[in-house]
């Protein structure tokens, strides 16, 4: 029998959708923490984490005989260890470089999304991700060929830097983000990524866990410029 798995927020969701395990998930507002969240799941108050086996039990109220568990790349590694979908490739090689792409690509793509939004450095910064990401891609299919965890550890950067660069959500300059994002979409340069890039969100993983509305309401929140 499958184990209970809740989600506390959906940055690992689009690994636990094309797994096809059972899920529950429970956004938790970052800004807002529920005083249970830390004692209760991730002493750390760090999104995202799960609780694993136990009793099936409302989300707000965690089981003490449930696993948490936390951190994002941790999560992907073990949905792909408990999943009967393979998340990541049975060759020994392309495992290795499916964590090489995520372990090289992350901190870029993180600098070129939170530190762009949160912090107002320049977003022309994603474009170098963007470079690194191509110079690892095969000429065709995802980040080792196959999709893999690799894919999902660096789609919520991309995904959450297309909403916020194409509204002009963010603390940098005022139009800076579309004129970014307007290169990604329309430079020759950077056509093997939109061609990757459009390949995940095609895929009904993606349809069905990321919610571009909601994104956008909650940066126009959190980033809304003076």
């Amino acid at each position: 029998m499958t184990e209970q798995i809740t989600l506390y927020t959906a940055k690992v969701e689009l690994a636990l959708s094309e797994s096809k395990l059972p899920y529950k998930r429970f956004e938790i507002d970052l800004q807002n923490k529920p005083e249970w969240y830390a004692p209760k799941v991730n002493p750390a108050s760090k999104v995202p984490a799960i609780s694993y086996g136990g009793p099936d039990v409302p989300p707000e109220d965690p089981s003490p005989d449930s696993q948490k568990i936390a951190e994002s790349y941790v999560l992907l590694q073990f949905f792909a260890d408990i999943s009967e979908v393979p998340l990541l490739p049975k060759d020994p090689i392309l495992r290795a470089k499916a964590r090489f792409f995520v372990e090289t690509v992350t901190p870029k793509a993180f600098r070129g999304y939170y530190t762009v939004v949160a912090q107002g450095e320049d977003p022309e910064l994603l474009l170098d991700s963007i470079e690194t990401v191509q110079s690892l891609l095969p000429a065709e299919g995802y980040a080792v060929g196959e999709w893999s965890i690799a894919d999902a550890a660096i789609t919520p950067f991309f995904a959450r830097a297309e909403v916020a660069f194409k509204n002009d959500i963010g603390k940098f300059a005022n139009g800076a983000g579309q004129s970014t994002w307007a290169k990604v979409e329309n430079d020759d340069k950077y056509a093997r990524f939109r061609k990757y890039f459009n390949d995940i969100k095609s895929r009904d993983s993606f349809k069905q866990t990321f919610d571009a509305d909601y994104i956008k309401e909650t940066f126009m929140k959190r980033f809304a410029k003076a």
